[in-house]
């Protein structure tokens, strides 16, 4: 591993897995270089995982660890943890010799454990980031011993039990607030009906099967009062493309780079509840259904969901009961729009704009006492 100059100082920011830890580490990152140009700012992911081409994709570098989670499905598959346990802290102690870093982010994600436990060992400042609702438990033994532990929202506090947890809210991808068009014109970027109101429906970065089936059952009845925008997952697009190939205003696709146009677009977003998905729908205040994911850890889906749910911000259809009610609660909001307007006004009430900065400046204040 090669020395990075002593002209930069190194933050070392860890995890990643899921979108929703990869999208606020890279705006955290951003931030704290356009608040201080010497920062250099060094990934360290899983082996295996998404992060592995997403963050040098956003033009940083990574180095991988070979770690994974505990298999609570096939216990027998966890026999060689331990080894990868300590090859990881092994390939951490050589990454702290030769960066020596300032202080550490650890987001979320397998790789978070053996970064931040190894900077609290070393008197290395530590961050973590939980984005949410209910934390993880990995998080809540590293929430011990670190600097600051930056979280969604208030009602995730007591889960750590800590006085240095801040609420900062969750950074989201800035280029969501970048479309100036009209709703008109995001349509018709789209190639739908500039006229009819749109529902956007997305199942996180890999698509989500059960939304999926739920368009296909209900799309010829939909399609005639509302246009659609449908992310499916690379999975299940063949089947979503053909079943919407005979209708003119509906819109399929694998993966929606354009987000920013689609948010734009949407009339109600039909979405899965992980934490990134609920906060830019709460930042943007976009009216939605959402469906939490059945088997997310410890049901944090469901905790992330009930917080817009509970607020009169948002609905919530449960997973298996989709196929059944997406049609009718879809066709009841649309009959309403004074509804759709009170939900998004609500939402506006739940914003904490310019997280990404606010964490930042905090890590940044910290390393400087």
């Amino acid at each position: 591993m090669s020395q990075v100059a002593n002209t930069y100082k190194t933050i070392i920011i860890a995890g990643g897995g899921t979108g929703g830890h990869i999208f606020p580490a890279l705006a955290i990152a951003k931030a704290l270089q356009q608040a201080d140009a010497s920062i250099h700012i060094l990934f360290v992911g899983a082996l295996g995982k998404m992060e592995m081409q997403k963050i040098p994709e956003a033009g940083y570098k990574i180095i991988g660890l070979p770690i994974a989670g505990f298999n609570r499905n096939a216990l027998w598959k966890n026999w060689n943890l331990p080894f990868k346990l300590l090859q990881s802290f092994l390939k951490v102690r050589a990454i702290f010799s030769a960066y020596k870093p300032i202080a550490v982010v650890g987001v979320g994600g397998y790789s978070t454990y053996p970064v931040v436990r190894w900077a609290q060992k070393k008197g290395v400042p530590s961050f973590l980031h939980e984005s949410n609702s209910f934390p993880g438990k990995a998080n809540i033994w590293l929430a011990k011993k670190a600097t600051a532990v930056f979280v969604a929202n208030d009602l995730v506090k007591p889960a750590f039990g800590a006085a240095n947890v801040i609420v900062s809210g969750n950074p989201i991808r800035k280029y969501l607030f970048d479309y100036t068009g009209t709703v008109a014109e995001a349509n018709l970027f789209f190639n739908i009906n500039s006229s009819l109101p749109t529902l956007l429906f997305v199942g996180g970065s890999l698509g989500a099967s059960s939304i999926n089936r739920a368009v296909q059952h209900s799309i010829a009845l939909l399609s005639g009062k509302a246009n659609i925008i449908w992310q499916t997952g690379s999975a299940d697009y063949s089947a979503c493309a053909a079943a919407a190939k005979v209708y003119a205003n509906v819109f399929v696709a694998p993966f929606i780079k354009e987000m920013d146009t689609a948010y734009k677009a949407a009339t109600i977003v039909v979405s899965r509840a992980g934490a990134m998905a609920v906060t830019e729908i709460v930042e943007l205040a976009k009216p939605s259904i959402l469906v939490p994911y059945p088997f997310a850890t410890d049901d944090h889906q469901t905790a992330n969901a009930k917080i817009l749910v509970d607020a009169g911000a948002a609905w919530l259809i449960k997973d298996a009961d989709l196929s059944a009610n997406l049609l009718s609660q879809l066709m009841d909001l649309l009959a309403n729009p004074a509804l759709l307007q009170s939900a998004s006004e609500k939402l506006k009430s739940l914003q904490r704009p310019n997280a990404d900065s606010f964490i930042a400046s905090y890590i940044l204040k910290s390393i400087a006492q």
